[in-house]
């Protein structure tokens, strides 16, 4: 190996998942956090979950997102491992699909990148640092906005950036539009969600969190906040049985109206795991709301609060439904593994086989963190979701 010359590339540390304490106990809840929580429902009454989650994530003090310390989340050393935490070969994938919509688009000189919820910057970082390495020109029109809700991600970000030689990149987030891309990689899941359950007669309920009479949160099962739950499951043709739980985001409708307001011109693409309404919504499903901590997945959300991660699968139906309804038009669906195939990012592992600044230990750390990737049982599962204005679909990389 040799040394390297020019900006330092980007890198991912080498700690394995495997040599994490899976056994750790769960983290205390976040004290302030939970009185709020708790002086809420006792001034208001029965909280909807999806303002619960709302809290538990969003907080600007204590929550998971957005409290100042960055210590959790997204990454080796943190709760949960995305594709971007894992190589910037997944990056400099996702390059090669911004830069074919940037020629679609007739190459304008400035192509905004907005990504909502940046996390650690690795996915930022590694598109950025693909485009240098392939000599894009792209790069020299791009503009990266990172739409965050923590500005401790952010300051994190522009230093990742700046050490690599990239932080001229970077822009403040906005919301004037503009002819580019907006990415979300694995955002939806964490959209607010409210739970509901099938009641007797096909009647719908919905589970609240309350304070029990030790002063304790718990949950109940009460009357629907808002008929939009019960509308949205009628919408789609489902129809839940007695007793059977469910998770339905109302908040996916907003989130991509918004987003789609700041695209002039050009794409939104979002990669998340979840399944259409018909499947999402089988009887035999049940609920799909997770937590995850330190790489533990579990389902008990009323405990470390603040400080675990909350997750529900994404009804592709309704952000099918709600991009139409926002004036996108549907470019492509596909897997990530399908996806990253189309982009080449096999064509990428190769050449990194010749790359002098390449090792062999790197270069088989690339191709481990590539095949979970692609492997169907782990994050190659997942669903990509193109959406469009004033693009056409044949010239979109990645969906073929």
């Amino acid at each position: 190996m040799t040394e390297p010359s020019g900006p330092p590339p980007i890198s991912v540390g080498v700690r394995r998942v495997d040599e994490l304490d899976l056994a750790a106990p769960l983290p205390d809840s976040d004290p302030a956090l939970v009185e709020r929580i708790r002086a809420e429902i006792a001034a208001s009454g029965p909280m909807t979950f999806a303002r619960f989650m709302e809290l538990a994530l969003y907080d600007p003090e204590a929550g998971y997102y957005t409290r100042p310390d960055t210590g959790q989340g997204p990454g080796r050393g943190g709760d949960l491992l995305t594709a971007p935490e894992g190589h910037p070969i997944f990056g400099w994938s996702i390059a090669r699909f911004l830069e074919a919509s940037w020629i679609a688009l007739d190459r304008p000189d400035r192509f905004v990148i907005r990504e909502h919820g940046s996390g650690t910057g690795a996915l930022a970082a590694a598109i950025l640092d693909g485009l240098r390495r392939s000599g894009s020109p792209l790069l020299a029109a791009a503009e990266y906005q990172a739409v965050d809700a923590s500005p401790a991600r952010r300051d994190a970000l522009a230093a990742l950036l700046a050490g690599a030689g990239l932080a001229d990149r970077l822009r403040p987030p906005d919301d004037a539009p503009a002819p580019g891309a907006i990415l979300a990689n694995e955002l939806l899941d964490a959209l607010p969600v409210h739970r509901v359950e099938g009641g007797p007669g096909g009647a719908l309920r919905e589970r609240f969190v309350v304070l029990a009479a030790n002063g304790s949160l718990a949950t109940e099962l009460g009357d629907p906040s808002s008929p939009a739950l019960a509308a949205r499951l009628e919408a789609e043709g489902v129809r839940l049985r007695p007793g059977q739980p469910a998770e339905v985001c109302l908040a996916v409708d907003r989130w991509i109206g918004d987003a789609a307001t700041t695209l002039e011109r050009g794409e939104l693409l979002l990669i998340d795991y979840g399944d259409d309404a018909a499947s999402l919504y089988r009887p035999d499903r049940g609920s799909t709301l997770r937590a995850y901590h330190r790489h533990r997945v579990h389902d008990a959300p009323l405990v470390a609060i603040g400080r675990q991660d909350l997750t529900s699968h994404v009804d592709l139906t309704a952000v099918a439904r709600a991009a139409e309804a926002a004036g996108l038009v549907a470019i492509g669906r596909t897997s990530q593994a399908r996806f990253l195939a189309g982009l080449e990012a096999g064509e990428l592992l190769v050449g990194l086989q010749t790359d002098p600044e390449i090792d062999l230990g790197r270069y088989l750390e690339a191709r481990a963190a590539l095949v979970r990737m692609l492997d169907p049982r782990v994050t190659g599962g997942f669903a990509v979701l193109g959406f469009g204005r004033d693009i056409a679909a044949d010239a979109v990389r990645g969906f073929g």
